[in-house]
């Protein structure tokens, strides 16, 4: 059967939803259900979401989404589909950049304004060992001295890890189950269920139907799903055969299949961690 609504695990699918001027609404809902009362959000403006170096040479950064409130205080949202090497290094690399273009010339004092980390992840760590960080579904980390006291607290990275989230319909209890319900299950609801009737999931849902859109973003979309599946077949094949911990051999072999997919340089380079420099260099020689 056909589906109905969108499947906000890929690029457009995700952008449609909380990435559009249109769907502010419901990206500053559902972070304000990760945020503390008093750091709540009441409108969001979006960024350029492709930061560049400081020089030609400098490694840039392709967000999904960018966006400031009223206060300048920063926040990315990104959308992993697949694991990747370095993934927990890639973020904080990309956390520097919304910290670095706060600078001001002459005298300044250095009073930085916070940053947000958000990663909604279709996959789960492998590296907690013990309940209950094992299945937690959310993750949310700060700067903190031996003591565990927090050091700074202005650079929060909150991390969603979707597989984790196996609530059913009648075990919702907040505002953010109702969110992860909604990510999770939004490609297989055939009907809205009666729990999401209110203004901003109904907005959701007419964002995220399928009937809504032209023939062009309809052909976006479809491209975008099939990327979405092929990237995740990729990844999810080579963790499983070991190959990509660390060895060049096999990322050889995933960059090869990648690009026979038809997958692009910067959906490779997310996918394997490699440069889109290493990607070429590599696609070369194939």
């Amino acid at each position: 059967m056909k589906a109905r609504y969108l499947n906000p695990f890929t690029d457009f699918g995700f952008k449609k939803i909380f990435g559009e001027e249109a769907s502010k609404p419901l990206l500053v809902d559902f972070l304000n259900t990760l945020l503390p009362e008093e750091n709540q959000i009441s409108d969001l403006t979006f960024k350029n979401s492709e930061q560049l170096g400081q020089t030609d040479s400098d490694r840039k950064a392709i967000y999904d989404i960018y966006c400031e409130n009223a206060k300048g205080e920063k926040f990315i949202v990104e959308l992993q589909k697949a694991k990747q090497n370095y993934f927990k290094e890639r973020t904080i690399y990309y956390s520097t950049f919304p910290i670095k273009e706060q600078a001001e010339k002459g005298e300044w004092n250095y009073n930085l304004k916070a940053v947000y980390c958000v990663g909604i992840l279709d996959f789960t760590f492998d590296d907690y060992e013990n309940e209950p960080e094992r299945s937690e579904v959310v993750h949310t980390i700060k700067l903190k001295n031996q003591n565990g006291k927090i050091f700074y607290n202005k650079l929060t990275y909150m991390y969603l890890e979707m597989p984790n989230f196996k609530k059913e319909e009648s075990e919702l209890e907040t505002r953010l189950d109702k969110w992860l319900y909604f990510i999770k299950h939004l490609e297989d609801f055939e009907t809205i269920p009666l729990i999401f009737k209110d203004a901003i999931f109904s907005q959701a849902f007419e964002k995220a139907e399928l009937a809504n859109l032209g023939q062009v973003e309809l052909d976006t979309y479809e491209n975008s799903l099939k990327i979405y599946r092929d990237l995740k077949s990729v990844i999810d094949t080579a963790f499983d055969d070991g190959k990509i911990e660390g060895k060049i051999e096999g990322k050889i072999e995933v960059v090869k299949t990648a690009i026979l997919m038809g997958l692009s340089v910067m959906d490779i380079s997310k996918l394997t961690g490699l440069t889109e420099v290493e990607i070429e260099s590599l696609s070369a020689g194939l």
